[in-house]
């Protein structure tokens, strides 16, 4: 899964991207809101971590654009304006929540797995689930049945995303665009171990190849 954060303070992001990567996410970062407001249209994202008060061109000002534009990407909007009638703006414009500075990190980390999870249909926990396969974000594990079966950092965030998406056709480059962030390296054949790899550990019927279209995660294992 792909996120976008747009916060201008260096200090904060430093401590942000690591642990978002920490927990599976690739992340980018941008300061400026004249940056942020063409972002979307260049990369796909999953979800947009936004600050309002940008550099450039005011985060409120980004966010309305978007919704404008008809981007539907969720965005958790972090600021320090606290008053109320600055909140309901901020969700007139389109945000899908809201976060106060200051804030602890866990519980940015929840909120952005809860607005995913929200995003793609799933109940508000942090397991998913796919054929015989549980996956438990916070504790980064994945079980099959009573079995835990330990993954790589790259091989749970390839997995996380297919049970995001069950029974759907991924094209290498949307499983490229959505795992990886900008200084990633996004080599087909980089995807294709990890893909041959989540076999050999999980079936070799669970991720079926379409053959010039990409990959379906099903979720049967043999």
């Amino acid at each position: 899964m792909r996120i976008l954060l747009v916060e201008d303070s260096i200090a904060l992001a430093d401590q942000l991207m690591p642990m978002l990567r920490e927990h599976g996410y690739a992340v980018d970062w941008l300061a400026d809101g004249r940056d942020a407001l063409p972002a979307l249209n260049d990369d796909p994202f999953d979800l947009v971590i936004l600050d309002l008060g940008l550099p450039g061109l005011d985060g409120l000002q980004v966010l309305e654009q978007w919704r404008v534009e008809g981007q539907a990407v969720p965005v958790l909007i972090l600021t320090a304006r606290d008053s109320w009638a600055e909140r309901i703006e901020g969700l007139q414009s389109g945000a899908d929540d809201y976060l106060a500075k200051p804030f602890h990190p866990d519980e940015l980390l929840l909120r952005v797995q809860a607005l995913l999870r929200r995003t793609h249909g799933r109940a508000n926990t942090s397991q998913l689930t796919a054929g015989t396969f549980t996956l438990d974000e916070n504790r980064h594990s994945v079980w099959s049945g009573e079995e835990e079966i330990r993954l790589t950092g790259a091989e749970f965030r390839m997995l996380r995303y297919f049970m995001h998406n069950p029974d759907r056709l991924l094209s290498k480059g949307q499983l490229a665009s959505h795992l990886y962030d900008n200084e990633s390296d996004r080599d087909s054949n980089v995807l294709e171990v990890h893909v041959n790899r989540l076999r050999r550990k999980l079936g070799k019927t669970v991720i079926e190849t379409r053959r010039g279209q990409g990959y379906v995660f099903t979720g049967k294992a043999q």
